[in-house]
Parts: structure tokens; sequence; C-alpha cells
């Protein structure tokens, strides 16, 4: 077919790098001479299969109906997703990465044998393992493999910083982390067992060394220290002789799948997803495009770690039998590339995304073709945006609602009419939606009038982990109140007109005002902080920070800056600082009126501004 189709295995060699590790396509590693015999009985196995799926497939083309994708949501595991497409298209392309290919096939097989891993480990059903990944082809290979074991998936995002991590692993009782090598030092806790994966040998040689350098830099070690408790995970999944062994799964009500967030009330948690969550988002959003099975091509920049990421492309792109084009993180000239080159036909996106794109586009036409939708998520879509991608790409730009604890898609604009802006779009199939009274949370409110949007259908989450008081809050009656003022305007379409919480949304990422406020306040000579979200061009907002001193502090804003670097992710950072001369304003409960600071004239109670880029 003219793909390389990768097996997933590019752990390195050895502690001491010597070698490289080779492929699982049947080679052993360096140093396990004693299991080559095992490991090339097994890969002749493979082949021949491989070679059998290839006949069966060409033969079900020529004379057998179309597969299809997952009929229902019910009852399926969320490893069974692709276990599905395996199954039905197993010599399509699921993932394109740089130059290597993984077909459906190759990628469940390769979760089969970490799954078989994991559970030589002592992994357990219930037990949580923590994915510390960017988007690489690991990413899915290790949720799907934990799933299969009935864990628990932890998504950790690679922007966080060693505090932050090292609180999430305590509050999860998290023991496993599958980690990128060269951000396995940000897991300080010794007791954390690490799977240690590596892009070195996804790269071209050419670029290798370059990798290496990079890890050098950031690390200090040239071979990072490996031990019992820090091992490279291919190594330790050719090692493995044992079969995975099947687990029965309660789809309804066991985790799957936890994602760190502020929830609805902007304070930080833990959103738990079931099984039954996560395939049914994927389900909706399938049905709601109307994808032909194994016929599209996604581009997939978006964070795997990002509740978005997640639904949209990696559970998405299986239900739709879709390839997969991966890229690491988003750059804006490197994402043109792909698309140009891979041709997708549906693109997931935030706007900050298309606002980066966009400015290009207008010193350098792009060259793009059968790019059919772009659907956008995670913050406010302009008008402007979204018509000025279509000019230059020819692409239908839709906008779209969710939020973590729905899994987290709940309303997609119309795919086939002209594009509505200015809303969030209709709810996808089994959702329902009311707007509730804010003050009472019971009486529907009539049409066009504001009030706060509740949710329920498959997507709701099944609570706020190890937090029974939160979910109470959030879910009542099955319904999850968003916390989300909204409209619902003609033709059944829905507009958010603001946010009851304090959430700040930044390049699509959200940011909870009370965590950066806390660790503002712990800075030196700082008597009390709050944070707002301000309008940015490129970022959707931007994180403004109001802060009063204590009597005699000297004003520092390189101070305030280092200490906010040492203890929250770049994105949560305040770009802006703002000296207040008085106490911040709050009303008769002490509560910041945080509006109030939106809306304050700056000259008034202001030394200085600095905008940090």
């Amino acid at each position: 077919m003219g793909f390389l189709f990768r097996t997933g295995s590019p752990g390195e060699s050895s502690p001491q790098e010597s070698s490289p590790q080779e492929s699982s396509l049947g080679q052993t590693s360096v140093g396990i001479a004693a299991d080559r015999e095992t490991v090339d009985r097994e890969a002749a196995d493979r082949e021949a299969a491989d070679r059998e799926a290839n006949k069966r497939e060409a033969n079900e083309r020529a004379s057998g109906p179309r597969p299809t994708g997952i009929t229902s949501y019910r009852d399926l595991p969320a490893y069974g997703v692709l276990q599905h497409a395996a199954e039905q298209i197993p010599t399509r392309p699921a993932i394109v990465y740089g130059d290597l290919v993984w077909n459906y096939g190759r990628l469940n097989y390769d979760s089969i044998r970490v799954a078989a891993l994991l559970q030589r480990m002592g992994v357990r059903p219930g037990d949580r393992v923590g994915i510390l990944l960017p988007n690489v082809p690991e990413y899915v290979i290790a949720a799907n493999a934990i799933w299969r074991c009935a864990a628990v998936a932890i998504a950790i995002s690679p922007l966080m910083v060693a505090e932050e991590i090292s609180a999430l692993l305590s509050r999860t009782k998290c023991r496993i982390v599958i980690s990128l090598d060269m951000l396995s030092d940000v897991i300080v806790d010794p007791s954390i067992h690490r799977l240690l994966v590596s892009l070195r040998q996804h790269l071209p040689s050419l670029y290798q060394l370059g990798y290496l350098w990079a890890r050098r830099t950031r690390t200090g070690h040239w071979t990072l220290p490996t031990g019992p408790r820090c091992q490279w995970l291919w190594q330790q999944v050719d090692r493995t002789t044992n079969r995975w062994q099947p687990i029965t799964i309660d789809c309804a009500n066991d985790p799957a799948y936890i994602l760190p967030t502020g929830g609805t009330t902007g304070t930080p948690k833990a959103v738990t997803l079931s099984h039954t969550n996560l395939v049914a988002n994927a389900w909706q959003q399938y049905q709601w495009t109307g994808c032909s099975f194994a016929r599209e091509t996604m581009l997939a920049v978006l964070p795997f770690f990002h509740s978005y990421g997640m639904s949209a492309t990696v559970m998405g792109g299986a239900a739709t039998g879709a390839t997969l084009v991966l890229h690491h993180r988003f750059n804006t000239r490197q994402t043109i590339d792909l698309i140009e080159k891979h041709r997708p036909t549906v693109f997931h996106a935030v706007p900050a995304m298309l606002v980066a794109m966009n400015e290009r586009f207008r010193k350098h036409r792009p060259d793009i073709h059968g790019l059919r939708w772009v659907i956008s998520g995670g913050a406010p879509l302009e008008q402007e945006v979204a018509s000025e991608f279509r000019d230059f790409t020819g692409a239908l730009v839709v906008e779209g609602y969710g939020l973590s604890e729905a899994s987290p898609v709940t309303h997609v604009g119309h795919l086939f009419r002209d594009p509505r802006y200015g809303v969030i779009g209709l709810p996808l199939p089994e959702t329902e939606c009311r707007i509730v009274d804010e003050t009472d949370g019971d009486t529907e409110v009539s049409e066009g009038q504001v009030g706060e949007l509740i949710i329920r259908g498959p997507q709701v989450m099944i609570g706020y982990w190890d937090d029974d008081a939160a979910t109470a809050a959030a879910i009542r009656g099955g319904w999850l109140f968003t916390g989300d003022l909204a409209v619902q305007e003609t033709e059944g379409y829905y507009r958010i007109v603001g946010r009851k919480k304090d959430l700040i949304i930044t390049s699509g990422f959200n940011v909870y005002p009370s965590e950066v406020e806390d660790v503002i306040r712990g800075a030196p000579g700082v008597l009390d902080a709050a944070v707002v979200g301000v309008v940015d061009d490129h970022r959707g907002e931007l994180v403004k920070a109001f802060v009063v001193m204590k009597p005699g502090a000297v004003w520092d804003e390189s101070v305030l800056d280092g200490h906010c670097a040492m203890h929250l992710s770049k994105y949560k950072r305040p770009r802006r600082w703002q000296r207040c001369q008085d106490d911040l304003p709050r009303n008769f409960l002490g509560k910041v009126l945080r509006r109030n600071l939106r809306e304050s004239d700056v000259s008034a109670s202001v030394d200085e501004i600095k905008e940090t880029m």
C-alpha cells in the first residue's frame, strides 16, 4: 500500500542507549537474546495474520457490504471503539506521524501488548495510570491499554509543573505514569513507576541528535538513569510473555478517564468519565457529522490531554474509522504544511489556531484542497475569523460547545447549511438542554430570555473524583448545571451570553482564578490578589492580575513573574499586572467583585502596567 506500518516500538534500546531500540515487528532488543526465538515466532505469526487481514479486507471490499462504524454506545467499553475499527478496517491507516504510519490492526495489537505489560506490573481494575505525553501514537495506545485493564487513565498535561503533577498524582493515588522521556523529571515522587516513551525513534535520523540534545538541555542527562521504577515502555513490552486477560467492565458506572478541571464553580477538581461517557460522545459526533466510515482524514493537533482533543480526535477518529494526521503540538507553519501535504477533510481547532493561521495566510497564500469542515471549540469564535479562514481554505467553519463534565461536546453548528455565527449550535443526538432561572435552578425561562444552561445526556460525567459534595452540586436530578448563561434562539440554536463561573479561557485552555490567586498571594510582599480574563485578539482572553502589596513592600513584576513560573503552567500565568493602591472591591460577603475590576478605570488605581509576552 506504500505505507510503512510501524509497530509502535520506539523505546530506547538500553539504559546506555548503545544501540537503537529495534522494531517489534520481530526484532528483539539488545541484551535480550534469550527471548529472540519467542519474539521471532510471534513476529512471523503477526505477519501471517496481517497478510490474512489484507486478503479478507480486499475480499470484503470487492464482494461484501461496506464496513460501518459503531452503531450504539451502550455496553461498549472505551477500548471497544478502536477494537471495532481494527476488526472492520485492519489495514487502513489509523495514525500518520511524520513519515510513519500505524494501521488500525497494528494500533489495536500494540494496545493489547501494553495492556499485558500493565497486568504483569499488577495493574488491577480501578487502578489509576497516568499519561504524560504530547500527541504521539503512544498516547492512543496507552489509553486503550489502560482501559483494557479496566483501569483509569489520568490525563496529565505536559504544560503542568512538578507541583501540579504531584498534587494530581497524590489526590488520585496514581502509582504508574507513562511519560515522555523529556518530561520525566517533573515526576518528583520516587515511588511513582515511570514507563518512558521517546520521540527519537519516530524522527528522521538527521533530527535524532537534535532530540537528544534537547533532552539533555532539559533533564541534564545524555542518557536517562533507569532502574526498577524507571524503564523504557517498549523494552518492557518486548520482555512481556504473558497475554492480556479480558476483564468484565460495567461501562455505565466504571470510571475510565480522569481530567483535571476547575469544575463548574472555578475550583480545581478532577472530572471522572465512564466508558459510556467516552463512547457516547464519540458516537454522538459520528452521528451528527454524518461522516462516511473509513473515508475521512482528520488533522489532530488539539492536545490529547485536553477533553476536546480526546473526544473529537482520539475517540471520534476511531469511531469514524478516520486517518489521524498527528502533530505533537500546534505550530502555525507546520500545521499548514500538514494540511497541504495530507489533505485532511476534518479539522478540530480552537479559535486561537485559526487566528494564527489566518495571519500566515495573508502573507503566504495556502494550497489547501479537500478540507471540508473546521469545528471550533474551547472559546467563542469571532465571525470575522471564521469567514476569513473559509475564504482562504474553502472549508465550512462552525462553532461547537462543551465542557469537560460532558466529555466534553454537547452542541455543534449545522454542517449542511450556511454557517450561523455567534451561536454554539444545536444539541447533539440524545442530548437534552434546558435554560433555567439562575436563581432557583428549576424554573424554565422563555425563549429569548437569559438563564443557566443545564444538560442531560449519556456524555454527562459520573462525577468529580473523590468529591461527592461537588458532584451533587453540579449534577442535580440527572441534569448537569454548566454555570454558563445562555439564550435559546430561533430554530433551536443556543447562544452563550456569559459565565456564572469566573473561568478564564485562554487559547482554549481553562484557567481557574482561585488557583492563580492562591499562588500570587504566596509571592513576597503580596497582601491580596485577584485575576480576571481580558480580551485578546490572539488567545481569546489573557490572565490579568490585580495585586495589593503589603505596606512598604517593593513592587517588582519580575519577582511576581518568577514566582508564578515556579508554581503555574505557562498558560495560567498572568500576562498583565496591575498594582492597586486600595483594597480590592468586594461585596458584603467579602467576595471580590470581578466585574468591577474588568470595568475599572485603569489609570485611577495603577502605578504601571506591564504586558509580558
